[in-house]
């Protein structure tokens, strides 16, 4: 925990002891969310997005709050504080709850319930036990995003170390579940870093919180799709992170998987206060907030191409209201535009092709030599004046994929983690184009057409084993995208199919020469 630097001034003026005479739940709802808060502890016991759903059937909105995870290990908006008596003692109080609205909007609280407020509105949580004072200040908007402010004294005196935390586990349990990948962020410096459960806490003991100190652009906590962001606001936010074990059933037998836990806050005496995101991964909102918190949709090196890729398939969703018809779209689109580089690339394999049994017959005649021998070099100018009087470019079938991979890459990162995608139907058995694919259907297509490019596909390499390893290749692809999420693998098995169609229409217009004339011509 935060430790104190110095003893605090016993002249100090003592706080008044305040508490409220019994718990109750006061909820915030807006357009976008319902939170609902404890005034034990003040913290969230719920904070749904009404446009987001959950898997079950009926599906309800999504809550990003661990119920049992709170109940187990704590809550959202606890605080971290400079002794675990002190953090134990503000997190069980019991507060008093006052509620404002800006002048000239609407009355404080509802006519059916006074514990139910509109955004926009502030909350003011206050507790103190006469020695340890606590007040929590939250602004809601009809945005995700809110601003928060922490005040604690002890005995009058502001105390060091003040961490306002994000507890309990994060997100949506059923991408948990699948992937794991419930991260613990921070900007320092102009560099984001993220923080998997197994980097959090000390090490040999993850229960203990480190700090890391800042000042930081913002933290938080993610997992694919939603993320709980802090954003620095008057003070210079430093980051406690560590994990707790949280207890559950697996499979019928007691269990339990770590929860990624942070606060953030500052180490110095003073309020805390920060502006805190909690909402989608979408790319458009997250560039509209200040500092911009793009980054965390990650699309790493290929950004540049990723972005603009989102941005039409979102303009293709606003004429054409389906995903997944979207994706195939916007596959024939980018093949059609790449053909001229792919015609070029496979003339290329073709000239290749037709040259590779004489390439083939060198390669033999000098096969007994070793690689050091000099008359490897004669067989090298051998096999390049062959390529010349065909007129072959050797890297002329790489160039052109070279060129491909950082589109491919991109449209990897774009279908595999955009949240646009995410409980997006197709048609039939495809509900979730961001999750996997649960008869396999997809891979299975994306594995059979691949394999028939592979063998319609003129090869560029005369050597037998490597065109072994490429006609494995589909069944290593396959095996790998089974994972993966639908939107993807409908992307492969589409740009597939056009692959073999064009493949199709390259072999009718210049189709290679047979193997007898080939003997003919070398006789």
């Amino acid at each position: 925990m935060p430790t104190a630097s110095g003893a605090l001034s016993a002249s100090a003026a003592k706080p008044v002891a305040a508490q409220a005479a019994a718990e109750k739940a006061v909820v915030v709802e807006s357009p976008l969310y319902r939170v609902e808060f404890s005034n034990r502890g003040a913290v969230a016991r719920s904070w749904q997005l009404k446009k987001y759903f959950t898997e079950e059937k009926p599906p309800r909105e999504l809550d990003l709050v661990n119920e049992d995870a709170g109940k187990q290990i704590g809550w959202p908006f606890s605080l971290l504080l400079f002794g675990p008596q002190q953090t134990e003692l503000a997190n069980d109080g019991l507060y008093q709850v006052s509620a404002a609205y800006d002048a000239g909007t609407h009355p404080a609280s509802s006519p059916q319930d006074p514990n139910h407020f509109d955004a926009p509105v502030t909350l003011t949580f206050h507790w103190s036990d006469g020695h340890l004072d606590v007040t929590k200040k939250l602004k809601f908007d009809n945005d995700y995003i809110m601003s928060a402010e922490v005040s604690v004294t002890l005995d009058g005196k502001p105390v060091p170390g003040t961490g306002l935390g994000w507890r309990g586990g994060f997100g949506d349990k059923a991408v948990y579940k699948q992937s794991a990948a419930v991260n613990v962020f921070y900007k320092l410096n102009g560099k984001l870093e993220l923080l998997q459960y197994k980097k959090l806490g000390v090490s040999g003991n993850q229960s203990q919180p480190v700090l890391q100190p800042g000042p930081m652009e913002f933290t938080g906590v993610e997992d694919q799709f939603f993320t709980a962001t802090f954003l620095a606001d008057g003070t210079d936010l430093s980051l406690w992170h560590w994990t707790q074990d949280h207890s559950i059933v697996d499979d019928g037998k007691p269990a339990s998987e770590p929860e990624a836990e942070m606060a953030a806050g500052s180490p110095l005496p003073g309020p805390v206060r920060a502006r805190i995101y909690v909402g989608p991964k979408d790319l458009g909102r997250l560039s509209q907030v200040k500092p911009s918190l793009e980054e965390l949709v990650q699309f790493g090196w290929t950004g540049v191409i990723a972005k603009p890729i989102l941005f039409i398939l979102q303009w293709l969703h606003k004429y054409i209201p389906n995903y997944g018809w979207a994706i195939i779209i916007l596959t024939l689109v980018i093949n059609f535009a790449m053909f001229p580089l792919k015609m070029k690339s496979w003339r290329s394999m073709q000239k290749m092709q037709k040259v590779a049994p004489e390439v083939r017959s060198i390669q033999d005649r000098y096969k007994k030599y070793s690689m050091k021998d000099p008359r490897k070099q004669k067989m090298n100018e051998e096999v390049m004046a062959i390529y010349k009087r065909e007129g072959i470019n050797p890297m002329g079938s790489c160039l052109p994929m070279l060129f491909q991979m950082p589109i491919w890459w991109a449209l990897w990162r774009v279908l595999n983690g955009a949240i646009e995608l995410r409980h997006a139907p197709w048609i039939g058995w495809i509900h979730d184009l961001s999750a996997m694919d649960p008869y396999y259907i997809l891979p299975i297509g994306m594995t059979i057409t691949m394999y028939l490019t592979t063998k319609m596909t003129p090869q560029a390499s005369a050597d037998p084993a490597q065109q072994k390893m490429l006609a494995f290749m589909p069944l290593m692809m396959g095996f790998i995208f089974f994972r993966l999420s639908s939107g993807l693998n409908l992307y492969m098995f589409t740009s597939n199919l056009v692959a073999v169609g064009q493949q199709l229409y390259l072999n009718r217009t210049d189709p290679l020469p047979s193997r007898s004339k080939f003997k003919k011509k070398n006789e």
